[in-house]
């Protein structure tokens, strides 16, 4: 792939062009060359890290754990087992995620299950008289 200018590198990337610069002014990616006429033109690193934070945005890392993911991938004595270890640790931090999410889940089911969802004043809506700490049983 050549040069790019920002347009084209958001096009082949699916990353829009404001992203692209965050990413420049905190360091994701390294400053690109201008042209004569002030224009960044980006090469094809540049398309390959914008991959490479999309997909592992896509697995739940943040922008901070991926800054620390490329550290990994610039240092020499780095190997699969420390990057695994990141990896590992990411997935408990999801299938905790997912447990909390299910107690919510079920909670609000229950509170929607003895919630009358008719005309009754305000007053005896269970998910309301709940969240106001007035309910007779546990969600």
């Amino acid at each position: 792939m050549k040069a790019m200018t920002i347009g084209k590198l958001s096009k082949a990337t699916g990353v829009g062009t404001e992203t692209i610069r965050y990413y420049e002014r905190n360091g994701f990616l390294p400053a690109p060359e201008r042209l004569p006429s002030g224009y960044r033109v980006y090469s094809s690193d540049a398309a390959k890290r914008l991959k490479f934070i999309k997909e592992a945005q896509a697995l739940g890392f943040t922008l901070s754990e991926i800054s620390e993911l490329f550290a990994l991938t610039d240092d020499p004595e780095t190997d699969c087992a420390d990057v695994n270890a990141r990896a590992s640790a990411k997935l408990a931090e999801i299938n905790e995620k997912i447990e909390r999410l299910t107690l919510m889940r079920e909670s609000l089911e229950r509170l929607s299950r003895y919630c009358p969802a008719d005309e009754h004043p305000i007053s005896e809506c269970s998910i309301i008289n709940h969240l106001y700490g007035k309910s007779g049983f546990d969600a």
